[in-house]
């Protein structure tokens, strides 16, 4: 790809990402309208399928070098938009390179565990793009809001003292930083949702009898921990965002531009990995070789001896000419 095109992708999501050591004032620092100057939805519609043809071309190259896998986390409140930003982002790509894992409610067998376990279970292989919806920031967020939630996880009185968040930030980061170190790139989005535009959504979920199956009493009486949530939040991307896996905060009033945004960013990091196809070695190119002749002689009569090397020789000179006439 040329260096232009990346300059430009990394110049677009340069205002979502949070500054590692950076202080984070939800409310303030991150505008949740924000469209960086698009103002038509169809112009960003076609960045989107722009976007999405960039990202399959790279989950191929991915796949085929089988060295790095590519972990994406999606957090948000009800209503943020997760589930239409991983179908609409992730549409163009091979659904045999990308898992997607949602984490509910922990299981008493999960319960028994450490609270990164079940979240380990579910990391993408090497080639792989994982996507968690919902991730282990629940593990600083809902249980953080909800402190009796902690309560269930079975832990020793002593680690449940008043440093219990740090100590987890702590972990999560190094835990994050190990994943790097080992060829598995960690992204991190948080789709940033207004409270106004989440009360519409949500209206919308009881108005359109089709989406009644999404709305949940239970949303509504998280809503009311909105301080709370947006407190969380601020100070989970505090702390937890660096180098090796930053946090990208999403404007998310706007679905279209959030899906722009999240494929802007997934492309680049698969850019930054660059990954590429396998050489193949000089022995195996004369296999191939040989390979090739022998296909070429069982052409019927008439019929081109490479049907597919005529194609591409073709538009190959098309393109050409095209070049010349426009010099």
């Amino acid at each position: 790809m040329g260096d232009d095109r990346a300059e430009r992708i990394a110049e677009f999501i340069e205002p979502l990402r949070v500054e590692p050591g950076s202080r984070v004032r939800l409310g303030e620092d991150f505008d949740p309208g924000y469209k960086a100057g698009i103002r038509k939805k169809e112009d960003g519609v076609e960045l989107l399928r722009s976007g999405i043809e960039l990202l399959a071309d790279y989950q191929r190259r991915l796949a085929a070098q089988d060295t790095y896998g590519v972990l994406l986390c999606l957090q948000a409140l009800d209503a943020g938009g997760k589930d239409g930003t991983i179908r609409h982002v992730m549409s163009g790509v091979n659904p045999q390179g990308v898992r997607v894992s949602g984490f509910k409610v922990p299981s008493d067998e999960e319960l028994d565990h450490d609270y990164l376990w079940r979240y380990t279970r579910e990391l993408p292989r090497r080639g792989e793009i994982g996507i968690f919806n919902r991730s282990h920031y629940e593990e600083v967020l809902v249980v953080r809001v909800h402190p009796e939630n902690l309560r269930r996880e079975k832990l020793p009185d002593a680690a449940r003292g008043p440093d219990v968040w740090q100590r987890r930030y702590r972990e999560i980061n190094d835990w994050e930083r190990y994943l790097s170190d080992n060829g598995f790139r960690v992204v991190k989005l948080f789709l940033n949702l207004s409270k106004e535009e989440q009360r519409i959504r949500f209206l919308k979920r009881i108005d359109v009898p089709e989406r009644n199956w999404k709305f949940s009493s239970a949303d509504v009486r998280e809503r009311a921990r909105w301080d709370d949530y947006q407190r969380a939040f601020s100070q989970m991307l505090s702390a937890t965002s660096t180098e090796w896996a930053p946090w990208y905060v999403v404007p998310a009033d706007h679905k279209w531009f959030a899906r722009v945004c999240a494929a802007a960013v997934l492309a680049h990091t698969l850019i930054d990995i660059d990954p590429r196809y396998p050489e193949v070695s000089d022995a195996a190119r004369r296999e191939l070789a040989e390979v090739r002749r022998e296909l070429e002689a069982e052409a019927p009569e008439g019929a081109a001896a490479d049907p597919y090397a005529a194609d591409a020789g073709a538009g190959e000179r098309k393109r050409e000419k095209k070049h010349k006439k426009h010099r």
